[in-house]
């Protein structure tokens, strides 16, 4: 598979994302559905600490690539969804962080929810990932 940065602006790779990414070769397509930050037995964990919750969507996220034989540098869309916009972007270096470590500027939007599904969640990350 092969990776084509596209920002005909650059001001997005500063907050770690390209504005559009030319995917060629690859075999394989996950489509993540949303992951928060839940224990592997679907127990609510880190209730008021979106930094702690966004870390452990991040491990879940992982965990569903590691699944299907791939990783954080497979990940080709990331969708952040959270309850509190200016506290995500607070706490944004959690995120950034991790996929840069990886080496990948996934495309990204990051929007503004009422509330997620499950009560006391605050961060939401679904994706697409190619191999």
């Amino acid at each position: 598979m092969e990776r084509t940065a596209v920002n005909p602006v650059t001001w997005s790779k500063d907050m770690g994302f390209n504005q559009g990414e030319l995917i060629t070769g690859a075999t394989r397509i996950l489509h993540l559905s949303g992951q928060t930050a839940m224990s592997s037995d679907g127990t609510p964990q880190h209730e008021g600490d979106l930094a702690a919750q966004l870390s452990l969507s991040l491990d879940n996220v992982e965990g569903v690539l590691a699944a299907a034989d791939m990783s954080l540098s497979n990940l080709v869309r990331l969708n952040v969804f959270a309850t509190d916009v200016d506290e995500l972007l607070q706490n944004y270096g959690v995120l950034s962080g991790r996929l840069e470590a990886a080496g990948v500027a996934p495309t990204t939007t990051m929007l503004g929810v009422s509330r997620l599904a499950v009560p006391g969640q605050m961060v939401e990350l679904d994706g697409i990932a190619a191999a």
